[in-house]
């Protein structure tokens, strides 16, 4: 059985790594733990961190939390459904908000629930997912802001994950008045500027961040150690968290081009010939993850003489050459993990999951 090693002392480094970070720049961060899927043994990890907030996108996740750790903040980054009203304000402490009549919703269910619910603003900077247009501010935030059971905590942005827009100092700056803008026309203060994800970081080195940019939520650079502008690993930060071992099922050499006939696979994908290639035969193996489990796109092998070449729903086959390292059924071979690749194996339910 294929299995995900989480090592704790590289989460921890790279978290205190972080967490030295901000405090050089004086700005707050919260973790962000979706990537884990609900894992209970590495929420637990991460939460024995000594972190004060937490941010997911499933309330299930939340309310795991909650019952491990009462006392954390668990924050909803996601716009909340209608039907999942009564949970959010049970479990989330905090949610992300782009619909008055969400908030007003939450606003009723948190009155019956006995509590003052917290809510971000998010603000649309270019990306295109969630977020109100900025001309709509003022009239949004007058909709809202007198509501008994409701604290605006925060506005917030975010950029990066749907179309791949990046944030800049202009973008930041932007936010920044917007903040200003609804404390002078309605005298009232938030307190928090909750500038982006681990693909802002970059920008705090460079002195790119206004000081009212004062939040941020980190997912992938704690467990991956990259810089997001550079695409490159951030000195003094673990890349290798996370992990993937796969044992091998099948060695054999075998050609490199398929005998007969060729059409798509069940993917849709048709082998592309190379007629240099007729003739010549390498050694294969097959492990035991397929695309059921992760795209082989996430994946890359820590040896460096290992290719994938492809995979169907429950096996992948990589090519080992002349098999110089002299791999049998049994072995074992690691994997380095992009973030969606680890987001797919964490939500499969045929890997295992094991703290180092």
């Amino acid at each position: 059985m294929a299995y995900v090693k989480l090592y704790r002392d590289r989460l921890r480094e790279n978290y205190e790594y972080l967490d030295a970070h901000f405090r050089r720049h004086n700005k707050e961060w919260a973790v962000v733990t979706k990537l884990l899927c609900g894992n209970e043994d590495y929420l637990k990890e991460v939460l024995d961190l000594g972190t004060a907030e937490v941010c997911d996108s499933r309330i299930s996740n939340l309310k795991k939390i909650k019952e491990m750790r009462p006392e954390v903040q668990t924050v909803f980054i996601k716009p909340p459904g209608k039907r999942n009203i009564r949970r959010v304000v049970k479990y989330a402490d905090v949610s992300f908000n782009s619909e008055s009549e969400i908030i007003r919703l939450l606003n009723e269910e948190a009155g019956r629930q006995g509590k003052v619910h917290k809510v971000v603003i998010m603000i649309e900077l270019g990306d295109l997912r969630e977020g109100i247009m900025g001309e709509h501010l003022i009239d949004f935030y007058a909709s809202i802001f007198e509501l008994p059971n409701i604290e605006v905590v925060a506005i917030g942005s975010n950029l990066n994950c749907l179309h791949g827009v990046m944030p800049s100092q202009d973008k930041m700056i932007q936010l920044s008045l917007y903040k200003q803008l609804i404390e002078a026309k309605f005298d009232k203060k938030i307190p928090y500027v909750t500038g982006g994800t681990s693909v802002v970081l970059p920008l705090l080195d460079q002195g790119q961040i206004p000081a009212s940019v004062n939040h941020f939520r980190i997912g992938e650079t704690l467990y991956f150690g990259n810089d997001l502008f550079a695409e490159a690993p951030i000195e003094g930060m673990h890349q290798d968290v996370l992990e993937l071992y796969s044992e091998i099922i099948e060695v054999t050499e075998k050609p490199i081009i398929p005998i007969g006939t060729i059409a798509a696979n069940p993917s849709g994908d048709v082998f592309e010939v190379d007629e240099k290639d007729f003739g010549k035969t390498s050694y294969r193996a097959i492990i035991d993850v397929g695309l059921l489990d992760i795209s082989p796109d996430y994946l890359e092998c820590e040896n460096e003489d290992v290719k994938i070449v492809n995979a169907s729903s429950d096996m992948l086959v990589v090519d080992l050459g002349k098999n110089e390292a002299n791999h049998e059924i049994g072995d074992l071979l690691t994997f380095r993990l992009k973030y969606m690749g680890a987001l797919s194996l964490l939500n499969s339910d045929y890997i295992e999951k094991v703290v180092v």
